[in-house]
């Protein structure tokens, strides 16, 4: 199948209303990921086809959960979920952060031929990132563990801000150690042509 008819029926079956132009740039992105995937070895998805759920839809799935307008996107490796987020939410601004050199170089390079203006790359460990203004949403996919990806990046939490912990099956003991300063809330995520159990960990300031 065709990739924009991939993406453009992924994106309906989620509910999801991006415009035509959107869903152009999201599969310039992929294409360019695959391209330079086979120098780089920058994901494990080789087949375009399969990163269109595996990774753009997957990333499009937790639209409903941000809140801005700064976000900050934790070990973004080749701009998952950012670069697609990004696209799609035009009025965030957006962080991507990640202390992988070839990682970050293709996501400044992708922000470039994509023309995003509301995007800022960073090459840090997330402990050493000090930005003078907190964020409003910090988003993590294949990053840590919960109590580990905190203890690493709570300091970039604004005070009334939320963390987006992207997992696959339920993550009990990952939330049976987060033991306080934080309400979580579990949502099960339904992505299109990936069967794989999907979820998303919103975790709130308990105070």
């Amino acid at each position: 199948m065709k990739l924009d008819k991939l993406l453009r029926q992924g994106l309906q079956d989620m509910g999801i209303g991006l415009a035509a132009p959107v869903q152009e740039k999201l599969l310039v992105f992929l294409l360019l990921l695959e391209k330079w995937n086979r120098s780089y070895n920058l994901t494990a998805v080789r087949d375009p086809e399969q990163m269109v759920p595996r990774h753009l839809l997957d990333s499009l799935t937790v639209l409903p959960y941000l809140e801005g307008p700064r976000m900050l996107d934790i070990g973004t490796g080749a701009g998952l979920p950012g670069i697609p987020l990004a696209l799609a939410r035009p009025d965030l601004e957006l962080t991507l952060l990640d202390s992988n050199a070839k990682k970050t170089r293709f996501a400044t390079q992708a922000m470039h031929e994509l023309g995003l203006k509301n995007v800022t790359i960073v090459q840090e460990r997330v402990e050493k990132f000090h930005p003078q203004t907190k964020f409003d949403t910090l988003i993590a996919r294949a990053f840590a563990s919960i109590p580990d990806m905190l203890a690493a990046s709570r300091h970039l939490c604004a005070a009334r801000g939320r963390f987006l912990v992207m997992k696959g099956v339920f993550p009990q003991e990952e939330l049976a150690a987060v033991t306080e300063g934080y309400r979580a809330e579990v949502k099960a995520l339904r992505i299109p042509g990936l069967d794989a159990a999907r979820h998303v960990v919103v975790l709130t300031p308990a105070n």
